[in-house]
């Protein structure tokens, strides 16, 4: 009876956010395999690896016999399968925006008999994103950035990423494909970046060491203001671009630091061409 009420006891996360969410709850004694990808906490490094992002090692999975595998968008839709036919017991999480995240957090809290650990979690992430909302407040403005999610083709970001921009003092140059789940949706012209003149450019190559020679050296992204301005950088994308802890913590402190550097050493020539800062879209952002 006791393990029916604790939840499962042997669990396989094939993406970092679950590892790095069971960690925080207290309950990484569950955890049984891990992604290739998983680096958060350093002790987690230590699991066993049986898988990349696209593919697994269906083998290994089975002889960690778990009774939980956990996974993350469509992209590990065939991985479920060919565990699905093996006979485990799988679940994957679809989140993409801020509150999903939570929502997901939440979820695996309740799984695991941890509920009251997981609406704590939730609730000191919140309130650290309220605290980087409150000080981008001060920023003079929201500079435009473009966030560069991949480079061929050029990927702008997904949706919780745009999210924790704009929490962070930022204003996404393409808000309008925030909601794409389908990262060959949000491919955009460089034609495009280049007429939406970001400020600042982010890039994070998902598990690629960015470039960014590259970025400043593409054809007519010369006249760009980041260009110009040598506001180019490069988060990780372990900070980022995993949907859970690392992304609402690590991540967006680096984005907010970043722009705080912006408007330190680069106020705007004329301070109309910048959309001034709005209160009101960073609590709508982090409610």
């Amino acid at each position: 009876m006791k393990d029916l009420i604790s939840g499962p006891q042997r669990i396989v996360c094939l993406t970092e956010e679950t590892v790095e969410t069971l960690y925080l709850l207290g309950e990484d004694a569950r955890i049984v395999g891990v992604s290739g990808f998983a680096c958060r906490p350093q002790e987690a490094r230590q699991k066993p690896r049986v898988s990349a992002f696209t593919s697994a090692k269906v083998d290994k999975i089975l002889e960690l016999k778990p009774d939980l595998v956990l996974g993350f968008s469509n992209l590990q839709a065939e991985i479920a399968r060919d565990l699905i036919a093996q006979g485990l017991n799988v679940l994957v999480f679809n989140q993409r925006s801020i509150d999903e995240i939570f929502q997901t957090m939440i979820t695996l809290a309740r799984i695991v008999g941890a509920e009251s650990r997981g609406l704590e979690l939730v609730a000191r992430l919140r309130t650290e994103l309220q605290e980087i909302a409150r000080s981008a407040e001060r920023f003079l403005y929201r500079p435009r950035v473009f966030f560069e999610e991949w480079m061929d083709p050029l990927i702008s970001g997904i949706r919780w990423v745009e999210e924790l921009v704009e929490t962070a003092g930022g204003r996404p140059v393409f808000p309008e494909l925030r909601n794409e789940h389908d990262a060959r949706r949000r491919v955009v012209d460089p034609r495009d970046v280049a007429a939406r003149d970001p400020q600042v450019i982010l890039a994070s190559w998902c598990g690629r060491k960015v470039n960014k020679e590259k970025i400043r050296q593409r054809g007519g992204w010369e006249t760009i203001a980041a260009i110009r301005l040598g506001h180019v950088y490069e988060i990780k994308s372990t900070f980022i671009l995993q949907p859970g802890p690392a992304a609402l913590t690590e991540g967006v402190r680096q984005i907010h630091q970043i722009l705080a550097r912006v408007m330190e050493t680069t106020p705007p020539p004329n301070l109309k061409s910048s959309e001034p800062l709005d209160p009101d879209l960073d609590r709508k952002n982090v409610r």
